[in-house]
């Protein structure tokens, strides 16, 4: 089976998980332990051990029944999984408060996403460091595409101004694209693209928390 057939006969709900035990495995390997069970990592991560299995069983065998899970096997092979075992080239556009935060999140090049640019239309910014190097103008974001091998576009612009964004760089052939602007993007040309609506999370947390 094509390795795209493969990944999309996977469900995806599955993908968050694994995140979720290799950051946990990360953990639990800073901490000296060199094997652990399906129902130990479960207890852990707050899910079921036939869960881990079945997540788990769609990339191999990983496990020896009465042993455990080897932790740095698991470890290597959870990034192997992941696409943890390269490097990404990542850039930001929109340098506020929410772009430059994430600029300065370390634990993103820790796993292997390289920041390499980032962008922004205000005059008043372009030039200042927010994390990335100096921010470098909207305008001189296509030519930096031409230059650049990037693999994720981070979009954190106004709203008014995410869509145009979004047209660009998956004109320029950016496979990936993570919106975290308030509106539903779309694109017509093939493009992985993912939505991240803080303001919908926030509208969920107020739903349980209203008695």
């Amino acid at each position: 089976m094509a390795q795209n057939s493969r990944k999309l006969a996977i469900p995806a709900a599955t993908v968050p998980r694994l995140s979720q035990y290799l950051r946990k495995l990360q953990e639990i390997q800073s901490r000296g332990t060199t094997t652990i069970s399906s129902r130990l990592l479960a207890d852990e991560v707050g899910t079921n051990p036939a869960q881990i299995r079945k997540d788990l069983s769609y990339f191999g065998e990983f496990g020896i029944r009465g042993v455990g899970y080897d932790v740095d096997r698991l470890i290597t092979e959870l990034k192997k999984c992941l696409g943890l075992n390269r490097s990404w080239n990542v850039i930001i556009i929109g340098s506020g408060k929410l772009g430059t935060a994430l600029a300065l999140y370390r634990g993103f090049q820790r796993q292997g996403f390289n920041l390499i640019g980032m962008f922004d239309a205000d005059p008043e910014v372009v030039g200042s460091d927010r994390g990335a190097g100096p921010v470098l103008p909207i305008k001189d974001l296509k030519k930096f595409l031409q230059e650049h091998d990037v693999h994720i576009a981070i979009v954190t612009t106004p709203s008014a101004a995410a869509q145009q964004v979004i047209d660009l760089v998956v004109d320029a052939d950016v496979p990936s694209v993570l919106n975290f602007a308030p509106i539903r993007a779309s694109s017509e040309k093939p493009v992985i693209l993912r939505q991240v609506d803080l303001s919908t999370e926030l509208m969920t947390l107020s739903f349980y928390l209203d008695k």
